[in-house]
Formats: structure tokens, C-alpha cells, sequence
């Protein structure tokens, strides 16, 4: 691999995601001791900012494996720092995922740093910086999902339980979309190299179109009930079941008259 170098300043890990860390810890902390005066807000801010730290994550892996793979200006586009509004596209890569959280509760995939691919040799490499960001949805999922299915969960307050379902159903949400093999997103980006010249150059005016596809056959509901059929298969594996997706959800939206038998604990 190329080897990589980039200032330290340009490594340097922003205070907004710093600030994100908090809010996160925060509220996470509030929600598992109940200190809240609105516990609802509390899991309401800790998922949000969690899923936020999640994407700025998913954002990194991409421009840290472009580094190593040869893209060298990652680190002068601020890339590297964690900072969200360093992004190309911060209202697709924030902004709209966490409106589409608040509105549907599902994990929408963004799409903010800009690669210069021709830096890059090899086709592996190409679909390796690809793959890196919904790797790390995958990651993060296993990690919201470690006390399920490590049969941790004694001693974990009820209200932490379901806001960490929750966050794992956005996680996995996220990484089946971004790994759809549709032209815009990371899916068809690991398959893109290997494809011929004539294919890509067809393919190429519907990319900025590929994730308001993929929404309007989500609209179908059919497509829709196969595809959250799919994501509680893979929730139930991790040892989340229904119940705890429901009421995670239910949990978020706290300023709705939800179901009692989910209410935030007093």
C-alpha cells in the first residue's frame, strides 16, 4: 500500500465530534441511571447522537482506507478529524439521515467524501474504500448488539436496553441499504471496479439518483415488508427481538402517546 502521510493537525480529532462524544455519554448515561427530569429526552438525544458519532465513524473508514490506498489529499479536506461539517455533502451525510431517523426510524445511508479515485491503484483497493464505511455499520451494530447475544443483559436498565435495540436497528438498516449494489451508493462502488468501461459509462448519469430509487421501492409494500422482514431476521440472530425493536422506537419518539407497556420508566 501507498504509505501514507498527512500533518498531525490534519489528524487532529475535531471538538465537534468530540462534543458529539459527550452528548453521548451523557444521555447514555442518564438513560441507563434514569436521572433525567425527561427520560424520554434522554434516550431521544443518546440514540441521535450515537447514530451521528455513527456516521461520522462511517465517514472516517472511507477516507482513512482512501489514505492508505494512495488518496493522500484526504487529510487536507479535513476528512480525517472527524468533523462532520468538513464534508462534502453534510446535508446528504447528516442532516437528511437524521431527519429520516426522527420521521421513519430507519438508518439512511449518506455519501460525503470525496475520493480522488485516480490516486488510487489496484481494484481491490478501489472496493476496499467502498466497503469501509457500511464495515462500519457492521461494527457498530455488533457492538449496540454485544450484550444480546452475549446473554449480558443483568443489570441492564430496561430503558437502555430498548434505546440500544434501537440503535442496532439503524445500524443494520444502514449497512443493508449502503450495501445495495445501486449506483450512488457503497454497494455499487465495491462492485464498480470490476465492472467493464461500457457498463459504468451507462450506469454513471443514474448515481445521483440511486438512493431516491431505493426509497421509492421502499414505498412498495411489499419491497418494504420483505425488507424489515430482513432486518428483524438478522436483529433476532443478534438476540434482539421484537419487542425490543418495537419499543426502542417507540421509546425514541417520546413526544408521541405511545404504547404504556413501553413507556420510559419513571
Amino acid at each position: 500500500m501507498t504509505t501514507a502521510t498527512t500533518r498531525r493537525s490534519e489528524r487532529r480529532i475535531s471538538p465537534v465530534f468530540l462534543g458529539l462524544l459527550a452528548v453521548t455519554a451523557v444521555t447514555g448515561w442518564a438513560t441507563w441511571t434514569g436521572f433525567a427530569h425527561q427520560p424520554g429526552v434522554a434516550v431521544f438525544l443518546f440514540v441521535t447522537a450515537a447514530w451521528i458519532v455513527s456516521l461520522c465513524l462511517h465517514e472516517y473508514a472511507h477516507a482513512r482506507t482512501a489514505l492508505h490506498s494512495g488518496d493522500i489529499t484526504v487529510g487536507a479536506k479535513g476528512y480525517l478529524t472527524l468533523n462532520p461539517l468538513k464534508y462534502t455533502h453534510a446535508l446528504l451525510s447528516i442532516v437528511l439521515p437524521v431527519v429520516f431517523l426522527i420521521m421513519g426510524g430507519i438508518g439512511l445511508p449518506g455519501g460525503a467524501v470525496f475520493i480522488e479515485r485516480g490516486r488510487i491503484r489496484g481494484r481491490w483497493r478501489h472496493s476496499l474504500v467502498s466497503a469501509a464505511g457500511p464495515l462500519t455499520n457492521v461494527l457498530f451494530a455488533a457492538v449496540c448488539t454485544a450484550p444480546f447475544w452475549l446473554d449480558a443483559l443483568d443489570g441492564v436498565p430496561r430503558d437502555f436496553r430498548y434505546a440500544l435495540a434501537f440503535l442496532a436497528l439503524l445500524q443494520v438498516t444502514a449497512a443493508i441499504l449502503n450495501f445495495l449494489p445501486v449506483p450512488g451508493l457503497d454497494g455499487y462502488g465495491v462492485i464498480e471496479p470490476w465492472l467493464s468501461y461500457g457498463v459504468k459509462r451507462q450506469v454513471e448519469p443514474f448515481a445521483p439518483f440511486g438512493l431516491l430509487f431505493v426509497f421509492a421501492l421502499l414505498w412498495i409494500p411489499s419491497l418494504n415488508g420483505a425488507f424489515f422482514d430482513l432486518v428483524d431476521a438478522i436483529l433476532r440472530g443478534l438476540g434482539i427481538d421484537a419487542v425490543g425493536q418495537y419499543c426502542g422506537h417507540e421509546l425514541y419518539r417520546f413526544w408521541r402517546d405511545g404504547n404504556p407497556y413501553c413507556a420510559v420508566s419513571p
